[in-house]
């Protein structure tokens, strides 16, 4: 299809019209193809939403390894499963007693550590197997990291303090003591023995985790420090931004900033570099902004004047930053603030969790997409629904039935957890149940088989009451000839001790008896009395299962009001 769209004839002006033009056919292709353009990558059009039935702020959202889920903690301290391509909910398990703050993979993709507002950390396997806790602050912990070779991990905690731990053997090996406030974030380089944390007061510092000594102190930001990263990819810069409604770059070589990330109009609350793209930043602020940057380009709106970066200038070392300005923005991505960022392994999708209880998925627009920034994300609610783009009335039905949907579920679930295995019961007397006929079982087994019937057998048998009862031998045999019998190999003849007759030659029922295979009208008088097949009126024919509606909350308080005297004590 590619390769026609190439070369087909370009005088075919209505194809060209109708398909899009061969330069973005070719062009579609994943991050790691086009390295250089990463102006492609920009995750502008909205993909999904998903949130819980017990909705609680989402605090964490990691991408497993391999890409094939989203993991997300939120405020009750339950990990969240996401399906990593619809995008539906697959599990959720409790992992902490109180909020999960922080969670981080091993650089080998073996581990998980998590951490939570009462300070304890544990360690996770893949299929999210918890093997040991510890108790490292007393404190909240807000951050933590791994080192390159996994072999440590630190942690930023309210307790002003950052530590160093052992993984193995899951025990502390060093304090890093300097911040006057609060540390609320952490980062380990990915190639280097260097740490970066960023404090409530307003200092971002570099430490060296061997001498736990730190090496200098980044200042520019006039708030909290809320994130600070390494990027990734080549190592040389370092991001942080703050509640000062900035972001800034800094260049590890020149041990200064060289740009100052603009346009949000509240506090940025996180930040996360694209794991391909080292040029490519994303920003999530406290009104629920989701902002990203090019820092090759500075995109200066109208009326405003370009600064030059440091990099170009004459002076490097006492040059001002240079101003970068979002590529793109979305300034309703969520309707609350932004807690944490993560892109896929691959770069192509970025999910987003948020304060309003909603986890996001974010992508990069189809070629030839005109209608993604017209939607409620970017223009708003209000704007969107004039435009026709959006449905305030179709948005509540929809969160109404998705509500609805997902309490069926967990109910059917829990229904199908309480019911008991049954044996089959008569036939029109629902709750008699009969006794196992030979060579039939209990009629239960794994994936809900059917009853294995006799040979030769088309139907349900007859219930045991249509045979005799068993006789005394016919044949002048007593129970030593049977057991002479058995030794020598021979079997009694069929109907010698009144048990059934063979298949085929069932006798005739008796008076007021249905044969084999007719089903029993209903019994009148009896509501909810049915034979096989249908309900009470004999109107439906539905094989799928039905089950009786609860209780309701009236008629429990008509019964108990029955039970209870004039003078208000119960009989």
């Amino acid at each position: 299809m590619v390769q026609w769209i190439r070369h087909r004839k370009k005088g075919r002006i209505r194809m060209e019209q109708e398909r899009p033009s061969a330069s973005y056919i070719i062009d579609m292709l994943p991050p790691l193809a086009r390295i250089t353009k990463a102006a492609e990558t920009i995750p502008a059009k909205h993909l999904h939403s998903s949130l819980n039935k017990i909705k609680h702020p989402v605090n964490v959202v990691k991408w497993t390894p391999e890409g094939r889920r989203l993991l997300t903690g939120s405020s009750s301290g339950e990990f969240t499963l996401w399906n990593g391509m619809s995008f539906n909910f697959e599990t959720i398990m409790s992992a902490h007693e109180s909020a999960i703050r922080a969670a981080v993979w091993s650089h080998s993709d073996d581990w998980l550590v998590s951490a939570d507002q009462d300070g304890v950390i544990k360690y996770w396997q893949p299929n999210f197997n918890n093997v040991k806790a510890i108790q490292a602050h007393e404190a909240p912990i807000r951050d933590l990291a791994f080192a390159p070779n996994d072999s440590k991990f630190v942690t930023a905690s309210d307790d002003a303090t950052l530590k160093i731990w052992d993984f193995s053997r899951g025990s502390e090996e060093s304090t890093l003591t300097g911040h006057g406030w609060d540390a609320k974030t952490v980062d380990w380089h990915p190639q280097k023995g260097l740490l970066v944390s960023g404090s409530k007061d307003h200092q971002v510092k570099l430490w060296d985790p061997r001498t736990s000594r730190c090496l200098t102190t980044l200042h520019g930001h006039k708030n909290m420090i809320s994130k600070t990263s390494f990027e990734p990819v080549k190592g040389h810069l370092l991001a942080t931004c703050a509640k000062d409604q900035t972001a800034r770059i800094f260049d590890l070589r020149m041990m200064r900033d060289v740009l100052l990330l603009k346009g949000h109009e509240r506090d940025i609350m996180t930040l996360t570099w694209h794991p391909i793209h080292s040029s490519l930043l994303s920003t999530g602020g406290a009104d629920g902004a989701l902002h990203h940057y090019l820092l090759d380009e500075p995109n200066p709106p109208d009326n405003t004047t370009p600064t030059v970066s440091p990099y170009d200038s004459i002076d490097p070392t006492n040059a001002p930053a240079q101003s970068i300005f979002p590529a793109h923005k979305v300034p309703h991505a969520h309707e609350s603030a932004i807690w944490a960022l993560d892109w896929h392994p691959l770069g192509h999708i970025l999910a987003s969790g948020s304060n309003d209880r909603i986890t996001r998925f974010w992508t990069r627009p189809r070629p030839g997409d005109t209608e993604y920034y017209r939607d409620r994300y970017h223009l708003g609610d209000a704007a969107a629904e004039a435009q026709g783009t959006y449905s305030s009335n179709k948005r509540k039905q929809h969160a109404r039935d998705n509500d609805d949907d997902e309490e069926a579920d967990e109910d059917d679930g829990l229904e199908d957890q309480k019911m008991a295995p049954q044996r089959p019961g008569l036939p029109g007397l629902p709750g008699m149940m009969m006794a196992p006929l030979p060579g039939i079982g209990d009629g239960t087994s794994m994936g809900g088989a059917q009853l294995n019937l006799l040979p030769g057998m088309s139907t349900i048998p007859p219930p045991m009451s249509q045979y005799p009862p068993p006789s005394l031998p016919l044949d002048g045999r007593g129970m030593p000839d049977l057991s002479a019998l058995f030794k020598q190999g021979q079997v009694p003849p069929p109907g010698s001790f009144g048990a059934p007759p063979p298949p085929g030659s069932f006798p005739p029922p008796p008076p007021g008896m249905l044969p084999p295979g007719f089903l029993p009208p209903p019994i009148p008088g009896f509501p909810g009395m049915q034979g096989f097949g249908g309900d009470a009126d004999g109107a439906s024919n539905d094989p799928r299962r039905k089950r009786a509606p609860l209780p309701s909350q009236a008629d429990s308080l008509k019964e108990f009001t029955t039970k209870v005297g004039g003078n208000g004590k119960r009989w």
